[in-house]
């Protein structure tokens, strides 16, 4: 079986406020929904459909194989894509390809039925009532950043009140929920550019 070699990685990332982003050697991955149509969406840490869409774009892009990747899909859901529960994760190509070489060498897998694939599970509603309060978004983000109400208000140049309306209604608008990510990441950005300075001040030094 012929399965293209590369040094890439993949890489997803679940952004605070619940986006989700997934690159293959520094450029966003495919969903590749017209092939394979599952879910227009990625996830991971579970069986459902966005993740056996994900486990479908991600054999695609090493073997380049549709069918390869179809018969395969769940298998690797399964296997690897349902056990990532972190929010930041890193998934190297050739461990990938190890896995095809591993489970798809002279091996002939059931085509899954498009029933399989295609119906929408329907959401199991379950007679007990949570009593697991609801995380607050906006004192989710405050923690995180290690800042007050007001600091996010002073950051995102809009009213205190403003803030404190999010955090009573625990939401965001979309343009607000856009301006808090991209601060996070300039934050994480800052960070980096801060570690390569002090580590560059002790080459000098020694």
């Amino acid at each position: 079986m012929a399965i293209s070699m590369n040094n890439h990685v993949f890489k997803g990332h679940r952004a605070l406020l619940g986006s989700k982003y997934i690159t293959y050697g520094e450029v966003e991955l495919p969903t590749r929904y017209e092939m394979f149509t599952t879910s227009p969406v990625f996830d991971w840490g579970s069986n459902g459909s966005p993740s056996i869409q994900l486990s479908y774009s991600m054999l695609y892009q090493v073997s380049q194989n549709k069918k390869l990747a179809e018969e395969n899909a769940i298998k690797f859901t399964s296997d690897i894509v349902s056990k990532l529960h972190s929010r930041d994760w890193i998934l190297n190509a050739k461990d990938v390809q190890e896995w095809i070489n591993t489970h798809c060498e002279n091996i002939i897998i059931k085509k899954p039925e498009p029933t399989v694939i295609m119906k929408k599970l329907k959401p199991i509603r379950s007679t007990k009532r949570t009593t697991k309060p609801k995380t607050n978004v906006i004192k989710s983000i405050c923690k995180e950043l290690e800042i007050t109400q007001k600091n996010l208000a002073e950051i995102l140049e809009v009213p205190e009140g403003t803030v404190s309306s999010w955090a009573v209604k625990n939401e965001i608008p979309r343009l607000g929920k856009k301006a808090i990510e991209f601060y996070i990441l300039s934050v994480k950005n800052q960070k980096i550019v801060d570690s390569y300075r002090s580590f560059k001040k002790l080459l000098e030094v020694s």
